[in-house]
């Protein structure tokens, strides 16, 4: 259950993140909008850290394979195709098409094993829900 809840938390905040970039992005511009975000994501980081225990920074350096370390990047990427998908359809329509795209990919990770996850066996009532979600997204639309 407090999976659920913790989940549920970061759908809300992922939309109210989103369409609160939107909002810098149109005062200020898209780079410095998500340089900002990165940063104050960072300092927020390095707050909790000084304040929850302090792990040890150096366990970076032995994370493998290295390409995990590429979060951060994505995460300035993912903060810019936010704001430009809730600029362009909405903060509705983004969003859904945002969800539906993370199913579709998770499933995918999960499906064929990548990354380290652990391989699942393919289930049609997954395929199905994926494409009724596809469906939804043509009658939001």
């Amino acid at each position: 259950m407090t999976g659920f809840i913790i989940a549920l938390i970061s759908g809300a905040l992922m939309s109210l993140q989103g369409v609160f970039n939107t909002g810098v992005t149109k005062q200020t511009s898209m780079w410095v909008a998500t340089g900002w975000v990165q940063l104050t994501a960072f300092l927020t980081c390095l707050i909790l850290w000084f304040l929850s225990g302090r792990e040890n920074i150096t366990g970076l350096i032995h994370v493998q394979p290295k390409y995990l370390l590429i979060g951060g990047i994505m995460g300035a990427f993912i903060t810019y195709t936010v704001v430009k998908s809730m600029a362009t359809l909405g903060p509705a329509k983004a969003a859904i098409i945002i969800v539906v795209s993370q199913i579709i990919v998770a499933y995918g990770i999960e499906l064929f094993g990548l990354f380290g996850v652990d391989k699942i066996g393919f289930e049609w009532k997954k395929l199905i829900g994926a494409v009724v979600a596809i469906i939804g997204i043509i009658i939001f639309n």
